[in-house]
């Protein structure tokens, strides 16, 4: 048996927390540091981390957690009132980000001769639509600003934006292997929602009763743990939906029960930030490796990834924009959706099984996954500045109540 993975826990948990307080010292998200390190350890950097199946797993179980942190974190009321706006941010999300990422690839790699060209074109595109909240999520947390009208727009519109995404791939993978059945595929998202419905209640009754029995109990925070953790392979294994969506969903079940679900984020966040979300962040950074850029790849990387981040701003900002949102909240949601993270490699590498995207095309949609992610909260830190009645985590209604709000 190996140890080497305990050595690989003291380097990425050490250079994450460095890096970590190094980016809060200059007034940036912490987050940025972890993302920092990963790519300094990694393979693009000294090499003393590479991606371990040890690594591959720990890092999902972070994002998992951090997930289910985020739909504790989540004011269901605002969800409910956020919810339309949230489906046509995410739509128009999909839509924009799609044809950038096929006018990219035509623009640098068109070949009528090619039969499989615009297949090859659109599932470019497809990378570029999905969103990887995860990043997001904690800026917004460290911002104070995960509650708010524009965190809670977000978050819901990221997991309809991921199920789109999903839609997506599967009829364009239909075109190349006969046995995906796309109709199957839809049932099967509604399938889901209905799992969601159904299993939600029962579990929200059940820890209605826990809570009663065992307040503030250190099984209680086990057993949402276990729940979250369920949700996360249904979702995945039977339904084909990305495991932190069933993670999230789980967190939305138990948020409402606000001594349950303070207590269990009290034990989650410790269990999160003390090691498995450092060792996700970091490796999304270990992930990188540049060797493979030449000159005209390195052209295409740098023109995907500004049509990566201009067309999620232009296309979500339209959609909160349309949705009645104000401008300057409307470019914070368009911010706040430009990360592509792990959702974007998962799609690039169904994409190359399918034979649709070229090994060679890799390296730089890892480049624009991590363009993305480390510029998302430095960009959500400088476009949030201003206080607003919708990025602040309490009403306008509330704001008013407030003691001498008249004065500010």
């Amino acid at each position: 048996m190996s140890y080497d993975f305990l050595l690989t826990l003291a380097i990425i948990m050490l250079f994450t927390k460095i890096f970590g307080l190094t980016s809060e010292r200059v007034h940036m998200p912490q987050v940025v540091g972890a993302l920092v390190a990963g790519v300094l350890v990694g393979p693009s950097g000294i090499a003393w981390v590479g991606e371990t199946d040890f690594l591959v797993k720990a890092a999902e179980i972070g994002v998992i957690i951090l997930m289910f942190n985020a739909g504790l974190d989540t004011d269901l009321k605002e969800l409910k009132s956020t919810g339309v706006a949230s489906f046509v941010i995410a739509v128009i999300g999909v839509v924009v980000p799609l044809l950038g990422g096929i006018g990219c690839y035509l623009a640098f790699s068109n070949r009528p001769d090619d039969p499989m060209n615009m297949l090859k074109a659109a599932f470019i595109g497809v990378v570029l639509t999905a969103t990887s909240v995860s990043i997001t999520v904690e800026t917004l947390r460290e911002m104070g600003k995960l509650k708010s009208k524009v965190g809670t727009a977000i978050l819901g519109a990221a997991v309809i934006d991921d199920i789109l995404g999903i839609v997506v791939l599967t009829v364009l993978t239909a075109f190349t292997d006969p046995a995906v059945k796309p109709l199957l595929v839809f049932g099967r998202i509604v399938a889901f929602f209905v799992f969601v419905l159904v299993v939600g209640f029962v579990m929200y009754k059940a820890f209605v009763k826990m809570d009663q029995m065992w307040h503030k109990h250190r099984r209680i925070a086990i057993y949402a743990l276990v729940f979250a953790f369920l949700m996360s392979y249904v979702a995945e294994r039977f339904f084909g939906i990305a495991d932190i969506t069933g993670a999230y969903f789980a967190g939305i079940v138990l948020c409402n029960l606000s001594a349950t679900r303070d207590y269990v984020a009290s034990k989650t966040n410790v269990l999160g930030y003390m090691l498995f979300s450092p060792l996700f962040f970091a490796s999304i950074g270990i992930k990188t490796n540049l060797e493979g850029l030449t000159g005209s790849l390195i052209l295409f990387a740098v023109a995907l990834t500004v049509v990566a981040i201009l067309t999620k701003i232009i296309g979500c900002g339209l959609g909160a924009r349309v949705m009645g949102f104000e401008a300057y909240d409307a470019l914070s949601i368009g911010l706040g959706m430009v990360s592509r993270g792990e959702v974007a490699l998962i799609v690039a590498q169904k994409g190359a099984q399918a034979g649709l995207i070229d090994p060679a095309m890799f390296p730089a949609i890892v480049l624009v996954v991590i363009v993305t992610t480390l510029a998302t909260p430095i960009l959500l830190k400088f476009g949030m500045k201003r206080e607003t009645p919708a990025n602040t985590e309490f009403s306008a209604v509330e704001a008013a109540k407030m003691p001498n709000a008249s004065r500010h």
